[in-house]
């Protein structure tokens, strides 16, 4: 007579004996799940931030153009804004900037800018705002649009005329619903005529683009007793022509320098990945210390079912008895961990979800972000958790006697 071979037991039963086991202890089980929850939370929670600083940064560089290159004085090796002004040998001019305009053919326009604090006035307000001279190519060249009146011109620079325009903020804030156009503003004590008025930029990392005051840049020269410009703001033909670009401004300059490469020349990609490369070092700092939560909840499941595998020895016994096979004792115990472990991070998930919607109906500017992704990644983790804690006492329930586990008492 041929050996009867067993039937392998379906996985929905596993899972059925699984889910009868934890509902047999609630306590215990709301316990041990409690580790994965507070974990798999943490990590929804942090992860989704993480993701939404990162869009959040993509859409603001973005509002920079893509064709965008800075120059700022002084050299550096690194990534990222140089050093401040004060500390550099050799500042940037507007002759610098001139020589760019003429030469570099591969730029659509090159404006040179002056920014510097000061306090603009009208009859009784007053407000401190920042001062930013700026060229005629400004304008294109930043994406600042000049929305009522007109923006300066190589006249207005070139003889040096007190001409304002201001943003959206000062104007609210100086002349409430008057017009400002016509009107005489104080910009550190010198009488400026407004002659425009910017179309609303909003916020930029947290700066308003609003709340500035825009003088020709010689003027502001003139107004900081300054022969020198902050930066060169330069705007490539076209995306593909950047890298280019960056290497003919940095031979035009370095000629016009002696030799000498005295700047950093930075592109917009430069500056978004110094943030982005921030913002991913604290991230991958704050998930470690979040995952810690996850490796407790790890143990505690390993520990509760050690326990249950003490307590269901006798079980176990007649469950072999009967013809259940090692295998089918080891898949028993390693599937109850990993629902536990699942059950908690179901859990968890919705309490970081619900931690961020609350997070941006209270705070609408946060930048936090929930992707599909983040779902299975919370679902990864636990499951990981789950088998990981689960190895060891489902192993030693496969390795119990048959004969002895009946004995236990």
């Amino acid at each position: 007579m041929a050996e009867r071979v067993p039937r392998p037991v379906p996985l929905f039963e596993y899972v059925r004996v699984a889910i009868e086991a934890i509902a047999a202890n609630k306590g215990r089980s709301v316990l041990t799940t409690l580790g994965v929850i507070i974990g798999v939370a943490s990590v929804v929670v942090l992860v989704s931030l993480g993701d939404g600083v990162r869009s959040y940064l993509a859409e603001q560089f973005a509002g920079l153009g893509a064709n965008l290159i800075i120059v700022q004085p002084g050299h550096t090796e690194t990534s990222g804004f140089g050093p401040p002004l004060q500390n550099v040998q050799r500042p940037l001019t507007l002759g610098d900037a001139e020589i760019l305009k003429q030469r570099a053919t591969l730029l659509s326009g090159v404006a040179g800018d002056l920014a510097g604090g000061g306090t603009v006035s009208y009859t009784n307000r007053a407000r401190d705002v920042m001062v930013i001279g700026v060229g005629e190519d400004f304008w294109s060249v930043r994406d600042i649009h000049v929305e009522l009146g007109h923006p300066f011109t190589a006249d207005d620079e070139a003889a040096r005329r007190r001409y304002a325009i201001l943003g959206h903020t000062v104007v609210h804030e100086l002349f409430a619903d008057e017009n400002p156009l016509g009107k005489t503003i104080q910009v550190s004590g010198a009488p400026f005529l407004v002659v425009g008025v910017t179309a609303p930029k909003g916020r930029m990392l947290g700066f308003d683009l609003d709340d500035l005051v825009f003088v020709p840049v010689t003027t502001t020269q003139d107004l900081f007793n300054r022969d020198f410009v902050t930066e060169i703001l330069a705007k490539a033909r076209g995306r593909e022509n950047v890298d280019a670009a960056v290497a003919q401004i940095t031979d035009l300059l370095r000629r016009r320098h002696v030799g000498h490469v005295d700047f950093t020349v930075h592109t917009q990609q430069d500056l978004m990945g110094t943030f982005t490369r921030i913002a991913d070092t604290m991230g991958v700092v704050v998930l470690a210390i979040a995952s810690i939560s996850l490796i407790v909840g790890g143990i505690g499941i390993m520990n509760i079912m050690l326990v249950s595998v003490k307590e269901r020895t006798r079980e176990i016994g007649v469950r072999r008895a009967v013809g259940a096979r090692k295998s089918d004792v080891l898949a028993q115990f390693l599937v109850e961990s990993v629902v536990v472990s699942l059950i908690g991070g179901i859990i968890g998930l919705a309490i970081g979800s619900g931690v961020i919607t609350v997070s941006q109906i209270a705070l609408p500017s946060l930048p936090a972000k929930m992707s599909l992704w983040i779902v299975a990644l919370a679902f990864g983790f636990s499951a990981a958790v789950g088998i990981l804690s689960g190895v060891l006492p489902a192993r030693r329930a496969a390795a119990l006697d048959p004969v002895e586990a009946l004995r236990y008492e």
